[in-house]
């Protein structure tokens, strides 16, 4: 068995082959609230969430005007976007209902309250708040006892600051 990696890696940021780049800034700044942080000609754009050089890399280098993959292939499956409170997460429900967009689903994980939608290029996104880790469910046990629940959105939207 190997070395377990270093416990305070994270994951830097992410790079999403896109047709459009400003749909996409439409989508990930207008919508969501990222901040452009900068433009790399017309090809790409490095957006943050405060203030960092770049948590979303947006490129149309090799997917200008490009298609979503079929269904079946491999690829991504969702962006994960951590907020740090529960009325931070409400925030950004009201944020994309009012932009129209639908929600593939809305879960209660135990660990964590989870939004899934999907981006203009069909990216799968999940918007989420980590619940603290003394109240994630374990089982007698011990261990870890994620589920899946249905969210109540209301009562998510009740936290909106």
């Amino acid at each position: 068995m190997s070395t377990p990696i270093a416990a305070d890696v994270r994951i830097g940021h992410i790079h999403l082959k896109v047709a459009d780049i400003e749909r996409s800034l439409g989508f990930y700044c207008d919508v969501l609230g990222f901040e452009l942080m900068q433009r790399f000609g017309t090809g790409a754009a490095f957006i943050s969430a405060g203030g960092y050089h770049h948590h979303i890399g947006l490129n149309t280098w090799e997917s200008a005007g490009g298609s979503p993959p079929l269904s079946g292939t491999t690829g991504l499956y969702h962006l994960a976007i951590l907020y740090p409170k529960r009325a931070d997460l409400a925030d950004a429900l009201r944020r994309v209902q009012g932009a129209g967009i639908p929600l593939d689903g809305a879960s209660d994980h135990g660990v964590s309250e989870a939004l899934y939608l999907r981006d203009p290029d069909e990216n799968g996104v999940e918007l989420y708040w980590d619940r603290s880790p003394d109240e994630w469910p374990r089982t007698p046990g011990g261990e870890l006892a994620m589920f899946t629940r249905p969210l109540d959105l209301e009562n998510l939207l009740a936290a909106v600051r």
